[in-house]
């Protein structure tokens, strides 16, 4: 039985150290959204699956090859050969501040479509307890919309809870087009991640959180990066402040706290206890480089109880 199920697109990262435009050296790794959420929670003792669509080159390979050593499952996965693996530019531009460049157009993730999505559904065995989507598959393309769309559509018929994360890229599409491809989804959500200026993609409520509650959203989990997050549902307001950490690299952060989130959930965590771990995850992912790469295991969870600098023998 697979606890969690997500989809969208997973590109080859290549991170420098300095403006891209004087070259130099770059590391190179994975990065997608849903898949470092994906990530996150098997290395927290989940049964995380991930569908999306590789190109058939080294880039995806790396991408594969990734996924199933942190134990991804990638059963409803393929290989387009006819298209390439996307690939994401990461430059530290100044301090903590890093600027993003997509070579994503044409990709092989942006040919996800809804029968890709219908494998996972039909597979022997029970649905996956949760289904996570996001904002971003949903702009790569209208068959990556629709595949999230069928994705909703199964999960709500099979019983699964529903999580979106809106996650609102500027470059992939606008808040008008985010609106209107988002909010028809609402009526199928369980429970909505969103940053604070992303609530107006939802809804043009003035007070959004109270209308996608009454809209039927169970949960609102507002992120306030260093001001932390707010828990809402009809049981009320549940705050948690951001973990002091040292901050390396905030890009990730956002995915590790839905991965805390999450693992909460399957957990049958109460609603604190959700947050907590949620923001625990959010600072693992602050405090180290990279979009995945320092993710806790359960083990891991409490190291940040530790004074800091200290040792753990």
């Amino acid at each position: 039985m697979t606890d969690v199920l997500t989809l969208g697109e997973t590109m080859a990262a290549f991170r420098t150290t300095g403006p891209l435009r004087l070259g130099g050296t770059a590391g190179i790794s994975v990065a997608g959204s849903e898949s470092n959420v994906a990530i996150g929670l098997a290395r927290l003792g989940h049964r995380a699956a991930w569908v999306g669509v590789t190109g058939a080159d080294e880039p995806g390979e790396l991408v594969r090859r990734t996924l199933r050593a942190e134990g991804v499952d990638l059963s409803w996965s393929r290989v387009d050969p006819t298209a390439p693996t996307g690939l994401i530019l990461f430059e530290n531009r100044v301090a903590d501040i890093n600027r993003v460049t997509y070579h994503r157009a044409g990709s092989a993730g942006s040919r996800l479509r809804p029968a890709d999505v219908t494998q996972a559904f039909d597979a022997p065995g029970s649905p996956p307890r949760l289904l996570h989507v996001t904002g971003i598959t949903c702009a790569l393309g209208a068959e990556p919309y629709e595949a999230v769309v069928e994705a909703v559509r199964l999960a709500r018929a099979a019983g699964s809870t529903v999580c979106l994360d809106v996650n609102h890229r500027q470059r992939l599409w606008s808040v008008a087009e985010a609106a209107t491809a988002l909010r028809p989804l609402l009526p199928s959500i369980d429970l909505v991640v969103a940053s604070d200026d992303e609530l107006a993609v939802l809804t043009g409520a003035s007070d959004p959180v109270t209308a996608l509650l009454s809209a039927g959203v169970a949960e609102v989990v507002v992120k306030h990066g260093a001001g932390g997050a707010t828990s809402h549902s009809r049981a009320g307001a549940l705050h948690r402040p951001a973990r002091t950490v040292p901050v390396v690299d905030t890009v990730g952060a956002g995915d590790a706290f839905v991965a805390g989130l999450l693992s909460g959930w399957l957990d049958g965590a109460d609603a604190p206890a959700r947050l907590d771990r949620a923001v625990t995850t959010g600072a693992f992912a602050v405090a180290t480089r990279g979009d995945w790469e320092g993710l806790p295991d359960r083990a891991e969870l409490t190291l940040l109880d530790h004074e800091p600098g200290g040792t753990v023998r």
